[in-house]
């Protein structure tokens, strides 16, 4: 059996000074790979890379990149090159939603072009700037983060319409650069409980009088709870890995059972059914 490492996988993982990111990065290090690590500000990303070097096997670069910026993501990347001699592996993590543009009509053009660039074209710089050196490499792989609001029609115009598109930008990287050794694939996740997210809803909880967001949120997943940082941490390992070397062009769907079908409340109102199983 071969071992889940990426010891000999060196990677760069985008938004790592927190959050989903982070916990990658923590993951691919403690997995014994060299790791380069990115967000927009280097005071930020400078003490994760310090922690994680000091309890962890593999080495952590912090680097300061905006990810929206071609000459600042070619930057990122002959840093990792000169530091590590190879790059194998690609998290495209950084990116963001805005709340406030969450119908088309109060979206304005400002607004949807720069969730667009934030969601989708700097995951195109990353992997462009990226595929010389996993060609060189003799291939690698690439994993991005999207969203099941790439999936389905839930809101936030140009957040969902670049997840959405990520997901073409994948399989076409799969299907071009596959001879190349390169994978590419999408982990489309739905709600996962980081830190700014708990914040986010527990001040969207004190405008609501009825049922909190968080537990009307709560009824939509069939599993009951929402995802955490470590179970897409997870994912993005094993795709980093040689265990995943055949699965390329993919869309790893992590929601809970969000997208598989409606919600058991509203099943229960429409057909009256309980759904809760009886062995007796």
């Amino acid at each position: 059996m071969v071992e889940l490492t990426v010891a000999d996988r060196p990677a760069i993982v985008t938004g790592a000074s927190k959050g989903i990111g982070r916990e990658i990065a923590a993951t691919f290090a403690e997995a014994g790979g060299d790791v380069a690590i990115c967000s927009r500000s280097y005071d930020r990303v400078k003490p994760v890379a310090e922690e994680l070097t000091a309890t962890h096997e593999g080495r952590v670069l912090p680097v300061e990149c905006d990810v929206t910026n071609n000459d600042a993501v070619r930057r990122l990347v002959d840093t990792a090159l000169e530091e590590f001699g190879e790059i194998r592996v690609l998290v495209n993590n950084a990116g963001g939603a805005d709340e406030s543009a969450n119908l088309l009509h109060r979206c304005d053009e400002e607004t949807f072009d720069r969730m667009v660039d934030l969601n989708l074209k700097s995951q195109f710089l990353l992997a462009k700037e990226t595929l010389p050196a996993m060609v060189a490499a003799g291939g690698g792989s690439m994993i991005h983060l999207g969203s099941v609001n790439g999936l389905f029609g839930i809101g936030l115009t140009g957040y969902s319409e670049a997840k959405s598109g990520l997901l073409a930008l994948s399989r076409n990287i799969a299907t071009h650069y596959g001879k190349h050794g390169v994978r590419s694939n999408v982990v489309s996740a739905g709600t996962i409980e980081t830190e700014a997210r708990k914040v986010e809803m527990e001040n969207t909880d004190q405008q609501t009088e009825a049922a909190s967001a968080r537990e009307r949120w709560l009824d939509q997943y069939p599993i009951g709870r929402f995802g955490t940082p470590e179970e897409i941490a997870d994912i993005a390992l094993f795709l980093a890995s040689k265990r995943a070397s055949f699965i390329t062009g993919s869309n790893i769907v992590a929601d809970g059972g969000l997208t598989s079908g409606l919600p058991t409340p509203f099943l229960n109102d429409i057909y009256h059914a309980d759904v809760t199983p009886s062995y007796e």
